[in-house]
């Protein structure tokens, strides 16, 4: 059964505690997540979102027992990724005539991922659907995280339904973000701002300030992960609107993989010269093929710079870097510097090869990087506490 948000919402969601990767193997969820779906009830009853398809039957036949299926006469789709739509299939069957509000780019989604033609009412911002006493205002919000996403704000008890927005990989049996941890919720809330919405946040910017200007009393934001915020919700919208500009700690983050302990030599060294010539700065280092990567993102997305290493293996670099540059790269950090390093025994450019990649990902490299030749000794590690010495007064 659900729990009472208020009298007239009830959460009709899962909680997964099993969850630990999501987006394919790419999102390690280690505190589970929950698929949040709400039941608004006034004269007309409207379903918002679904849950992820392998909990399809367990959602429907719950859903059975809060309400008869025939008494919803709306389904809102804020965003059609799976996780959110995934049991439409299993509900349709069961109302195939109800029909479902969602975007235009919503209807292209749901379309191609379920090949069914059920009755589609396409929504732009400002639309509203009248419940009777209340109504659903949707307010469009493409690419948070993808281009058919859009929020939902529920006047009267001024909710805003957020959908992908706001939320965290979180599994929690006390829903509200007053009952829970709140140095787990901010980690899990900033990891998941990192890994999904950094490429989007001059668009959360101006989405945020698009809201708020709308001048609309927010008592609770519902997102469709994790937590509900009702205690200063907008405490979260703060804090979006920070990491929305270029966000950045006092931290330096050292990313490096390793085959003969050379490069992991060279990476402590480093943060020994960095901690030396800086007390104040926080120094994280990530063996990038046995640490969470997701979690590792988080930290870059807090550091004012990153240095990364590996040896050069067939003219490149270690697998487990590539993989993770290649995520850096893609998430288009801005404000941040970065550096080189890595032992080699031929040829030696993987320095090269990373730092091109740390250009392309709009990282400003702070000169050629270190590299030492076969395995480090006495010399070659100070060389590299010099190095980090340096470094540390370049940042």
């Amino acid at each position: 059964m659900g729990f009472m948000m208020k009298d007239n919402i009830t959460w009709v969601g899962k909680v997964d505690w099993e969850l630990r990767r999501f987006h394919g193997e790419e999102y390690h969820t280690e505190r589970g997540s929950s698929y949040n779906s709400y039941l608004v009830r006034d004269e007309k009853t409207v379903l918002i979102d679904t849950v992820w398809a392998p909990f399809a039957k367990e959602f429907v036949a719950k859903l059975k027992r809060e309400i008869d299926l025939k008494k919803i006469d709306y389904i809102v789709a804020c965003h059609g990724e799976i996780d959110h739509s995934g049991a439409l299939p299993e509900l349709m069957r069961e109302i195939p005539d109800t029909p479902i509000y969602c975007t235009a780019n919503a209807v292209k989604s749901i379309k191609g991922q379920y090949h069914q033609d059920w009755d589609f009412r396409t929504v732009k911002t400002g639309d509203r659907l009248s419940l009777g006493s209340k109504e659903l205002v949707f307010i469009e919000a493409p690419m948070l995280h993808w281009p058919d996403s859009m929020f939902c704000y529920l006047t009267g008890d001024a909710v805003l339904f957020s959908n992908d927005a706001f939320g965290q990989h979180y599994a929690s049996e006390k829903m509200f973000n007053d009952l829970v941890d709140q140095g787990e919720l901010y980690q899990e809330a900033l990891k998941y701002y990192a890994n999904i919405l950094t490429p989007f946040s001059r668009l959360v910017d101006k989405k945020i300030k698009e809201v708020v200007g709308l001048g609309l009393p927010v008592a609770m934001i519902a997102p469709s992960h994790g937590i509900i915020w009702r205690d200063n919700p907008l405490q979260i919208v703060e804090m979006y609107a920070k990491w929305a500009a270029d966000y950045q700690e006092n931290q330096v983050t050292i990313i490096y993989d390793t085959m003969w302990n050379g490069t992991r030599r060279m990476a402590e060294a480093i943060a020994q010269g960095i901690g030396e010539a800086d007390p104040a700065v926080t120094v994280k280092l990530f063996n990038s093929a046995r640490s969470d990567k997701t979690g590792i993102i988080g930290e870059v997305f807090k550091s004012k710079a990153i240095v990364v290493g590996s040896p050069t293996v067939n003219k490149g670099v270690l697998s487990s870097v590539a993989g993770i540059m290649e995520e850096i790269r893609g998430l288009g950090f801005k404000n941040k510097k970065a550096a080189t390093f890595g032992a080699y025994g031929w040829s030696g450019e993987a320095t090269k090869v990373i730092g091109e990649e740390l250009e392309k990902g709009g990282f400003t490299l702070v000169g050629d990087g270190v590299r030492e030749l076969w395995y480090p000794g006495e010399e070659a590690i100070a060389n590299c506490v010099r190095f980090g010495r340096e470094l540390a007064g370049k940042l």
